[in-house]
Formats: C-alpha cells, structure tokens, sequence
C-alpha cells in the first residue's frame, strides 16, 4: 500500500487550467483516469488526510504509486481526451458499463455496391446504416419480412449472391417477389441503391411519405380499374402499417431522442436507454456497471453519455438527450454532443408531460435491470463460496458462516415499531425461516432498546430449543413472533407445517442493520445470556462499513468484494421484510374494526363470519343464535361479539352529496385481518417517506 505524500507533486507544479490526469500504480499500469477544469483543485482533493476520503478514493489513491496530467485549452477537449484514455487503458477505478447481452441492429450495408439488409452485432463498421438495438434478433427479422413485400432489398449473403450471378437464376426470395434480384439483372445497382435509400429513410421514421404515395398510387389503380395492382398496394400498405405498429408511437411530435434512465444503489449501477426515432421507440439497451469510485448521478450519466456516443457522428446522436440529472457542469457534455452532431442538441431533464412518463418507463426497466443483474450474481455458486470466504476473513471466523441472520428494526415516528429477522442459508434466502417481531417491552423509539429485546427474545427460544423443554414461558401473544406466512407462532416450537423447530437452529453470524450502538446491544443480548459462540457485526448504510463489538474503528471491505455485496444483500433484504410489515401493521390499525375488540378471535375466525354473513354490516344485526350457526363460534364468544358491536358506534351512512340520498351499499370489511403487503391507504402523505 503506497503513501500518497510519497508521489504528491511539489507545490507549484500542478497547473491551474483545464486538463485530464492519470493515476498509475507501481507496475506503470494506469489505474485511474479523470478530467478536471482546473486540475490544481482537483488533484488537491486527492492528497489529503486519508481519514477524509471516502473509502473507494482511499483505495484508489494508496493503490497508485505516480500521478501525471495533460493540458488543454477546453473544458471539452478535456472530454474527450478523457474518453480516449479510458478506452484505450481500461483503468480499474473507473466507471466502465457492460452490456448485460450483445444487441443485435438491423444493419444496411450501404458501403456495398450492391447494400444489403442484415442482422449485424459487435463493432459498428464504416458506411453502414444502423437501425436499433433490438431486444432479439427475430424481431429484426419479422421487421424485414414485412418490408420487403414493399422494398425488395438484397438479404442474401455474398456467397449466395455470386452463385445466383454465375448461374442467372435468384434464389426463393427473388422468385417470390421479396428481393429485387440485382443479381441477375432484373434492376440495375443505382436503382437498388435508391431502393436501399427508401428502406433506410422508411426505417429512420419518415414513413408518412410512401404510405401517402403508396394510397395515392392505389387509387389511381383502383380508378383505372387495374384492381389486382390496387389490391397489391392494399396489401402494401398493411404491410407497411403492420410493422410500424411493432414500434408502438410514445412521442406524438415525432421527436427524435435518447431516454437514459438510472437505477442504482451504494455498489452497482443499471443503465437503461430508449432510442426513440419519429416518436417511436426503435431500440433499447442495458448496462450494468460496478461503482468501483465515488460517484454522482449526473457522473454515471456524463460516463454513459461518453461510452454510448463516442464512436457516433451525425444522426446516431438525437437532437435530444433526456436524462435523469444533468452532468456538472452540463456546458462541456453538451457542447462536446453538439461537435459529435454536427448541430445542436438538447441534454435536459425532463418535466412533464410524455416525456416525463416515457422516463418513468425507462426508470422502471433500469431498476428491473438491476434487480435481474443482482438475482443472477447471488445465484452463481462459486460466487457465494467466495463472498462466505470473504466475510470469513473479514471477521477473522473460524469457518464461513453458513447460517446468517440479519435484525432491523423499522416505526414510523415512534409508532408499530416492529422488527425482522432474515436467514441466509448458503448465501441465499430462506424465507421459511423468516421471523417478525412487535416491540411490546417498552413505547417509543430506541432502536438499540429494540434491538436488544429482539436478540434477547430469539435466543432465550433457542436456548429453550436446546434444552428441549420443548416450551416457553411467556404466551405467544405477548411476544408477537410471526412467521413469514403471516401467522401467529403459538408456542416458538412449530413451522407452516406444524414442525418443532422455528429456533432450532443457532447462526454463525448475526448481521443488525446500523453501527456501533445497534452492534454494542446484539452483543449485550448474546453476554447475557451466555451464549459466546456466535459472531456478531453491524453494517452501516451510509459507508457500507461493518462495525465488530469492541472495535472503535470498523473493517472497510474491498469496493468489489463479493463479501460486502452479500453483506449489503442481506441487510436490505432485513429492511425490505421489517418496512413490510410495519406498513401493513400501520394499514391494519387503520382498518381496525368492532370485530379486533373481542379477545381470542383470529382472523380464521374473523373471515369465517364475514364469508358466512356477507358483510360486517349484517353481521351486525344478527343475533346470538345466528353467530353460533358459523363453525367455530360458541354461545360465549357469540355473546361476546354481539357486546362488542353493541358497544361500537354504528357507522355514518354513505350520503349521495348531489341528491342528499341514502346509499345503501354493504359496509367494507373492517376486520383487520392478517397483514400482508404494503397498504398506504390512509397514511398521511406528510408521513409517507418518513419511516425507518
């Protein structure tokens, strides 16, 4: 590990101008690439004291053994020179997008003599008209079937092509009247070129022109009663409509541009990019990228900008550019776009409107992205060996944890504060194993209170598991556990299947979502009850540091460390599963009814009224003798049902505000049944956002 002080330049020497600088590590590799406007400044922020870099620039800057620079006139030249430098070293620290598969294009070779139509990957060439990406290739092949009928360009490879010359035969397709046949002379190589021109324009988005000279020419037929020539064009044109409707329109203005949308989180980044042409989307792609330095949004979009348009020139960059933020400073990127056009273009944000909307489909597609990219990362077994090593190593444990469990703790302002418990199992989810837990030993917010009486409830049931007592000495519903099926656990002791066994099984390491505080408690809980053979830690949302008990300072594991992705896997998954059930705990105490004020009635019980009287409505006015008819309702709890409706005050009638009429509709079930997934109905919006 190098000392920055060791190649810090002297005072003096960095230039005050714009320029793109290089950082290179012992073996002259380059490892590192940036651009600044002033490099003095920028290069400044590097050689500080380590404790104030964020953890990826410290990484970085103690890998580098030399640091150089280039200076130039511009802010945009910078750009580019830094475009070029990228491509050409691959330096480690930058960002660098992957495509997530190899898109195929609908590629015209019109640097041919003789331009043909064909699916085309890899590396664009010189001279040929490219049309996409494309999700999949037959896509581009229907594409083409149906726009041959009406621009019978050349598709056959060259090898076919020479034997149809030598023999003077065309192959099917010119038989059939899908290809012009150049190569036996049936038209000449100009007026197949003007033909390959209509099929580029067609596809370009200026369609509007031949379907109104094709309805022109079919008219003209029909009046000359050359019907079968009518019925042609007919045909022609449906043709034609039937592939523009492949490419539904999004954009009415027939707008040509570029949507890039973002999705990301403190390790990864997905990209996705509509290419919209003639106010259709034409293409699409995806990236995916390791956030391997610190980075903005406005960063990930400048890099993506660079990598998607670094090799265009002319109409391959749009006049517009959409994305989510804007590159600082925005002035460099969009000049730099302009000179790739050769005219002007517009990078911005959008507002309103259908731009907006078609941006929030493309933001969805990204977070899809990301989320397809995360499942098949976690799903590869050599990679979950290699993170369970890791986290092994890290935490300096005897043997890979096998089991992990994860707690958080998630309230709103205070309120339903509740818990979760998640299991790793193998580097993957094991949701049967899954726990809730409602914080009922003290009111309030105190996450590390919570989370102490949390780990002390799960492992005070294992220790009871362990000595197979095979009981429990507080009741079930005072202590709230609840399964991931929803359920109430009687006894600690039984599984959905009524197995003996949901705290059988001890983890290797317990994973609590926060620091030092959140980690001192688990730790406290396990002392107390003398339990010392499992390993406790704590992983921190904002740095993505994992805190040890006694530690005062916390292991930084490697930025591309397979450990910290599952780490930070697990822990999410804890707050996914935790923020679940305290919205649906909140929703359900909204919902509350007459019906949760009778003791020892659960929602099986609840929903078996409700389905056998219809609504809660007639079950209000129902006697004793009517409740007891329902299965598993006896004359005492019927008593108790109708004392407690008796008690609650009937609802307010709907009122037709119009007419001052009565609406007599069924009420709404109120039961409060079982909670499940998320319900924001009801909540406040100035407190939507605000819960842990």
């Amino acid at each position: 590990m190098a000392d920055p002080s060791s190649y810090r330049p002297k005072p003096g020497e960095i230039p005050d101008s714009p320029g793109v600088y290089r950082f290179r590590d012992e073996h002259r590799r380059v490892i590192y690439v940036g651009k600044a406007k002033s490099l003095r400044q920028r290069l400044a922020n590097y050689f500080q004291d380590l404790a104030n870099l964020h953890p990826r620039t410290r990484t970085m800057v103690t890998t580098a053994a030399s640091v150089e620079w280039t200076v130039v006139s511009t802010e945009v030249e910078a750009l580019q020179l830094e475009y070029s430098w990228i491509k050409e070293f691959d330096p480690r620290f930058n960002v660098k997008y992957r495509d997530d598969k190899s898109y195929p294009y609908l590629a015209v070779t019109m640097n041919e003599e003789i331009p043909r139509v064909q699916v085309m990957r890899g590396h664009k060439k010189k001279g040929v008209r490219y049309f996409g990406p494309y999700g999949h290739a037959w896509a581009i092949r229907d594409t083409v079937d149906l726009l041959l009928r009406v621009f019978p360009v050349r598709t056959c490879s060259a090898g076919v092509f020479k034997n149809a010359a030598r023999t003077g035969r065309p192959c099917l397709l010119g038989y059939i009247g899908k290809c012009s046949a150049p190569c036996v002379g049936r038209i000449s190589a100009e007026d197949h070129r003007e033909l390959a021109e209509e099929f580029c324009d067609f596809m370009a988005g200026r369609t509007g022109t031949y379907l109104r000279r094709l309805e022109r020419q079919m008219t003209e037929a029909a009046e000359e009663m050359e019907y079968e020539r009518a019925a042609r064009l007919r045909d022609d044109i449906g043709a034609l409509k039937k592939a523009m409707e492949k490419n539904a329109v999004v954009l009415a203005d027939a707008t040509d541009a570029d949507l890039i949308a973002v999705a990301e989180d403190e390790l990864e980044a997905a990209l996705q990019i509509f290419h919209v042409r003639g106010g259709r989307v034409r293409g699409q792609r995806g990236w995916v990228t390791d956030k391997v330095e610190e980075v903005t949004t406005g960063a990930l979009v400048e890099h993506a900008l660079q990598q998607l348009y670094g090799e265009e020139k002319g109409d391959a960059v749009p006049k517009e550019v959409l994305v989510p933020a804007l590159p600082e400073p925005v002035e460099p990127v969009q000049e730099w776009l302009t000179g790739r056009r050769g005219s002007h273009v517009s990078l911005r944000i959008p507002q309103r409107g259908d731009k907006k909307a078609l941006m929030e489909t493309v933001q969805r597609n990204a977070q899809q992205a990301l989320a397809l990219h995360k499942t098949k990362r976690a799903s590869d077994l050599t990679t979950r060996s290699r993170a369970l090593e890791e986290i092994a190593d890290a935490l300096d444990l005897d043997s890979a944890p096998l089991r992990i469990e994860c707690y958080d703790i998630s309230h709103l302002q205070g309120e339903d504060v509740v818990a979760s418990m998640v299991v790793f199992e193998d580097g993957l989810q094991r949701k049967s194993e899954y726990r809730r837990f409602q914080i009922k030993g003290f009111e309030g917010q105190d996450d590390v209170r919570s989370m102490h009486e949390v780990i002390t409830r799960r492992f005070k049931r294992y220790l009871a598991d362990k000595e197979k007592t095979g009981e429990w000495v507080d009741e079930a519903g005072e202590n709230g556990e609840i399964g991931e099926n929803g359920l109430k656990d009687e006894n600690g002791l039984k599984d959905e299947d009524g197995r003996p066994k949901k705290f059988a099984y001890p983890p290797q390491l317990v994973v609590v979502d926060g620091g030092q505080p959140q980690v001192a408690a688990a730790q406290r809980a396990l002392d107390e009850l003398g339990i010392d053979d499992i390993a406790v830690c704590g992983l921190a949302k904002r740095l993505e540091e994992v805190w040890l008990p006694h530690d005062d300072d916390p292991v930084v594991l490697p930025r591309t460390s397979e450990g910290l992705y599952l780490l930070q896997r697990v822990r999410d998954e804890a707050h996914r599963f935790a923020i679940t059930y305290q919205r649906a705990k909140r929703a359900k105490r909204f919902r509350a009814g007459p019906l949760d004020d009778v003791p020892g009635l659960g929602d099986t019980r609840k929903q078996a009224l409700i389905k056998h009287f219809g609504s809660v409505k007639k079950l209000r006015s129902a006697t004793i003798d009517q409740i007891q008819e329902v299965p598993g309702i006896g004359r005492k709890t019927a008593e108790t049902i109708a004392a407690a409706f008796a008690r609650a005050a009937p609802a307010a009638p709907a009122v037709n505000t119009a007419t001052g009429e009565i609406i007599e509709d069924e009420e709404p079930d109120t039961t409060g049944g079982s909670s499940g997934e998320p319900v924001t109905a009801g909540v406040p919006d100035e407190r939507r956002g605000q819960e842990r």
